[in-house]
Parts: C-alpha cells; sequence; structure tokens
C-alpha cells in the first residue's frame, strides 16, 4: 500500500492542533513540529514502524529551514509518496483575539518584548511571508470564523478525495460575517431574488425542498447558475493542466442560507461527474 502524507502548515493560531486531532482520529500517525531537515529520516523511520498514514505539523517555528519543504515534498512525490498540504489561515484580527484571549505569545514573538497590538500585528505580517510558498502550494482553510468541530470536519473530507485529481470545494457563506480568505473564485449573488422576504421560506435553508423549488423558478438564479457553470468549466480544465490539486469556489449572498447555499448544492451536482466536488457552508455548518 503506497505511503500517505498529510502535512498541516499555517499561520500560529489558526488551529493546526485541531486539525492534528482530526487526522489522529482518522488514523494517521502525527507529529508535531518535525523540524524540515528531518523530514526524510523521519518518513523512512516512521513507514517501517507505523504503517502507511501520516500526518506531519510544520510550522514558522522551523523558519530557518522552512525553504526546504517544498523541494523535500517534490522528492516524495517522485517516489510515488501521496502528499497532501494543507495550510490552514485567519485574519488578522482573528489572530490577535486569539493570542489575547489564550494569553499565549506567539513563537516569534521574544520573551523580553511586550507583545502589544502592534508589535502582534507586525509579527503576524512577518509569518505570513515566511509561510507564503507553503500556503501557495497547499489547500487553505480560512479558520477565521468557523468552529472546531467544522475544522474537524473539513479535514476529514479532503481525506476522501482522489490523489492527484483536481478538487472542487464549494462553498456558501455570508458577506456580512466577511469572504472566505481561501477562496480561489467569489461569485456575490446578492442581486438574485432573496426567499428571506418570503414568510414560508423565511426560516428554512436551500437544502430545504422549498426554497429550492422557489429558487429554481427564478429566471435571475437559473442564468447566474449557467454563467458561474460556463466560466468554471472553461478555467478548469487549465487549472487542472497546471497540476492544482485543489480550487475553492465560494458563493456569497446576505445571511449565507438561502440563494449561496443552493447555488453551491446545484454546481456541486453539475461538476461531480467531472471533478471530486465538495460542498461546504459556512454559516449552517457551524449550527
Amino acid at each position: 500500500m503506497a505511503l500517505e502524507i498529510v502535512l498541516i502548515t499555517g499561520m500560529s493560531g489558526s488551529g493546526k492542533s485541531v486539525a492534528l486531532h482530526a487526522l489522529e482520529d482518522a488514523g494517521y500517525y502525527c507529529v508535531d513540529n518535525l523540524p524540515p531537515e528531518l523530514l526524510p529520516a523521519f518518513v523512512a523511520l516512521e513507514h517501517h514502524h507505523h504503517g502507511n498514514r501520516l500526518a506531519i505539523a510544520m510550522d514558522v517555528r522551523s523558519a530557518t529551514s522552512l525553504h526546504q519543504v517544498p523541494q523535500e515534498l517534490k522528492r516524495l512525490r517522485s517516489q510515488g509518496v501521496s502528499v497532501q498540504s494543507i495550510f490552514l489561515d485567519a485574519t488578522i484580527d482573528t489572530l490577535v483575539r486569539r493570542f489575547s484571549e489564550t494569553r499565549r505569545r506567539h513563537p516569534l514573538s521574544h520573551a523580553d518584548l511586550q507583545q502589544g497590538r502592534r508589535a502582534l500585528v507586525q509579527i503576524i505580517e512577518v509569518e505570513r511571508e515566511l509561510l507564503a510558498e507553503l500556503r501557495d502550494q497547499s489547500h487553505v482553510i480560512d479558520t477565521s470564523t468557523i468552529r472546531s468541530s467544522q475544522l474537524q470536519s473539513y479535514v476529514k473530507s479532503l481525506l476522501t478525495t482522489t490523489r492527484g485529481q483536481l478538487t472542487l470545494v464549494f462553498q456558501s457563506f455570508a458577506f456580512k460575517r466577511g469572504i472566505p480568505m481561501d477562496a480561489d473564485y467569489v461569485f456575490d449573488v446578492r442581486m438574485l431574488p432573496n426567499p428571506h422576504y418570503e414568510p414560508a421560506l423565511r426560516d428554512l435553508t436551500g437544502l430545504d425542498e422549498p426554497v429550492a423549488r422557489f429558487l429554481a423558478q427564478q429566471s435571475e438564479v437559473l442564468l447566474m447558475q449557467e454563467h458561474i457553470a460556463q466560466f468554471l468549466a472553461h478555467w478548469l480544465e487549465f487549472l487542472d493542466r497546471n497540476h492544482r490539486s485543489y480550487v475553492t469556489v465560494a458563493i456569497g449572498c446576505t445571511g449565507g442560507q438561502h440563494r449561496s447555499v443552493y447555488l453551491v448544492e446545484q454546481l456541486s451536482k453539475v461538476f461531480s461527474d467531472r471533478w471530486t466536488a465538495l460542498r461546504r457552508h459556512r454559516e449552517l455548518d457551524g449550527r
């Protein structure tokens, strides 16, 4: 059986420990904060002792050797190892709040310095620069507005995807809670007829048949779905040729409850015959 490795990286405070716990629950042998220079020896040793599924977390604590990681991952893939890289991210405000709530010190801060908001923001910006190359080569999950249970669910869903094949992640969201940082494409559907103003539909969601039936009868909704599908059908072929592993398509409406949810469901069906298509509903999944 081929060796499978999941690499968890990301910003400090973005939830890497939560993701690692999800992988451990899924049967992966996990290790946190592995120095990049030890990766080849560790993979060889653990493959011999602990089987075919490894999960490794690396972060900015290994800043001086992070530049080695992309090349090592490329080498492992050339040897037939299945490598999946997941990068956890969050907004600066979210990260600052999390450090404030937990009273943790950022790994890049010096013990003899005060960690006020301004200094912490600067440190986070430096960290983001150090991790930029790893982020570009990974599937990104924005943890700013999701719960730990959502993150665990999202990570586990990625384990079911077909390695080496482009995976589409369709995600609904509410503009009032911010645009997801992990989106490759963002479509605004707030101009479409809103079921919120139909008393019988207000408390339902785009997953419910009455809402789906209402939206399917709106010509603007059908036209928007057609236009998004045409755009993606054209450009996904190019992304696949460029060896992209994941593409996240975010569709937003005002509350992330009706229109965006419905379109995510419909579009995932359209593309599931050609690609692996995952569905996420940011505002509903957290209920």
